[in-house]
């Protein structure tokens, strides 16, 4: 086992805001823990990079709408680098886009799965493992949510914005529910981002509405999170922060 001071969890994070998070955290000096769920090659390429750059990395598979893999991905983080002080929980789909009456259920449960049980589940984990009620000490968990839990996203992504609304909510409660345990809780709100999230034609579709007309960088993201997992942000919790250009 690599032992850390610092160990970080950052779920998806093979590429976009997770990459740009693992990277930057690891020049931090967080030992990084990065997930993936199918795309070993782009994972293995992160923790190259870090590795390359002097600092610590494994990738490990794990879908996080299922238990054991949330389970197992933190188990293989204790004994490659060490009891987690830090998530990140950046998995997420877009879901199916369109209105909601055209909507059909299968798609609707993976994407509750993924962005708000998924997210469950690897914070249960992390706070088992944090939580000074636990024998932990203490850590720091953000969340990644979206301006669209504020704006609702009609007529396209009202599934997907209902999620983020879910994971701000289950941010301010769990920041209450643990906060005299060590363990600060906080979220993102990113606007419009330059990621594979967005399918083809998207991005160029959204920007005429976007305060600055431009996207925001993975790493204009990843930076405001290193900054909620940093001591600089000892008394912030409970906070969506909100990183949309003025949206």
């Amino acid at each position: 086992m690599i032992a850390s001071s610092q160990v970080l969890i950052v779920t998806g994070g093979s590429r976009g805001i997770g990459a740009a998070v693992a990277a930057g955290a690891a020049r931090h000096g967080y030992a990084v823990a990065v997930n993936y769920k199918g795309n070993r090659a782009r994972a293995d390429a992160v923790v190259a990079g870090i590795v390359k750059a002097g600092g610590k990395a494994v990738a490990i598979a794990a879908d996080v709408a299922h238990e054991s893999d949330v389970e197992r991905l933190f188990a293989e983080t204790d004994q490659a680098l060490g009891r987690v002080t830090a998530l990140v929980n950046n998995a997420g789909i877009l879901g199916p886009l369109g209105r909601l009456d055209a909507a059909a259920a299968a798609p609707l449960e993976e994407l509750f799965a993924i962005n708000v049980i998924g997210t469950m589940l690897c914070t249960r984990e992390a706070v088992k493992r944090m939580s000074t009620k636990h024998g932990g000490g203490g850590g720091a968990i953000v969340n990644v949510s979206s301006v669209l839990a504020r704006l609702g996203g009609a007529g396209e992504t009202v599934p997907y914005a209902a999620t983020k609304a879910a994971i701000d909510t289950f941010t301010f409660g769990l920041a209450q529910e643990v906060a005299t345990e060590g363990i600060r809780v906080n979220a993102v709100s990113p606007g419009i981002v330059d990621t594979e999230l967005h399918p083809a034609g998207r991005l160029a579709r959204l920007l005429p509405g976007a305060p600055m007309k431009r996207p925001g960088r993975p790493d204009e993201v990843a930076n405001a999170i290193l900054w909620l997992l940093s001591s600089e942000a000892s008394y912030v919790s409970g906070a969506i922060l909100g990183i949309s250009g003025g949206r």
